[in-house]
């Protein structure tokens, strides 16, 4: 733990060092909110107190819980002490508390993969319950006036349903994984669209493909982000990913629409500050 905190120092310095404006810690389990407040307060005593300041203005966080087997089971539980975790946060430091999520669907099958999802563990019940994980945390989202993470991986049309359920579209459609069609779905609905690592994966074939997505999402609703400790974009590729490697993120973005990555940074930041009301 206490390595992990001295590597988390380093990442922390390092945000600081580039004056980044934003960086948000995304929550993945019902009851790691506090967790998660504590490592970066630990991480953030190895600092200036300069730097201890810095981290606390740019450093946010999000309260979700990702669509595992074991969360879609005990859903109703686990929404409890999302909820639960959720109301002592905010007691103490409720400005620090920008979103909800990550939260969504997931129906890709790699069980040998890190997420182990395995399409023999999703029967009708299952699938159903995943959706019922989905739409109770949009529920929560909206009844507390913050923006929603969506998690969406080969599951564009419950994901889509789901949403069109709901009366408020903020928020973020994470690591988007879609082509230009299912992006205008989502623009009109309202939502933002943020990419990460992945774009720089495209292979030959589909450089302009990918290059062609990039330049279709607007000015006003593109976001720039990390995933880490996954997805490190190209030439990290497999290694472990930190927010230090999203200035790579911003290199290939902003070669394919043209911009800088200070003008791509700057558009960004404008967007974080609206969806967040920061």
């Amino acid at each position: 733990m206490r390595d992990r905190a001295l590597d988390g120092a380093a990442i922390l310095s390092g945000l600081c060092a580039r004056e980044t404006f934003f960086a948000l810690d995304i929550g993945t389990e019902a009851d790691d909110l506090i967790e998660r407040l504590n490592f970066v307060e630990e991480a953030a005593s190895a600092l200036s107190d300069g730097e201890r300041e810095r981290v606390r203005a740019l450093v946010k966080f999000s309260a979700g819980i990702w669509p595992s087997v074991e969360e879609i089971s005990a859903r109703h539980e686990r929404m409890g002490i999302l909820e639960d975790k959720i109301a002592k946060f905010s007691a103490a430091d409720g400005k620090r508390l920008v979103a909800i999520g990550e939260c969504g669907l997931d129906h890709h099958w790699n069980p040998a993969g890190a997420d182990g999802r395995s399409a023999d563990d999703f029967d009708s019940e299952m699938l159903r319950g995943e959706e019922e994980l989905f739409e109770m945390q949009l529920q929560l989202a909206s009844s507390l006036d913050l923006p929603v993470i969506v998690h969406s991986r080969e599951a564009f049309d419950g994901t889509v349903s789901a949403l069109r359920n709901m009366d408020s579209h903020r928020g973020i459609i994470h690591c988007y994984s879609y082509g230009i069609d299912e992006a205008r779905v989502f623009l009109d609905l309202g939502y933002h669209i943020a990419f990460g690592g992945a774009v720089t994966y495209a292979k030959k074939s589909r450089i302009e493909e990918m290059a062609a997505l990039l330049r279709f999402v607007p000015d006003d609703r593109i976001l720039i982000e990390t995933d880490s400790p996954y997805l490190a974009p190209v030439p990290f590729r497999g290694q472990v990913n930190t927010p230090i490697l999203v200035e790579y993120v911003y290199n290939f973005v902003a070669s394919a629409r043209s911009v800088t990555p200070s003008a791509l940074s700057a558009t960004v930041d404008g967007n974080i500050s609206k969806l967040f009301r920061l």
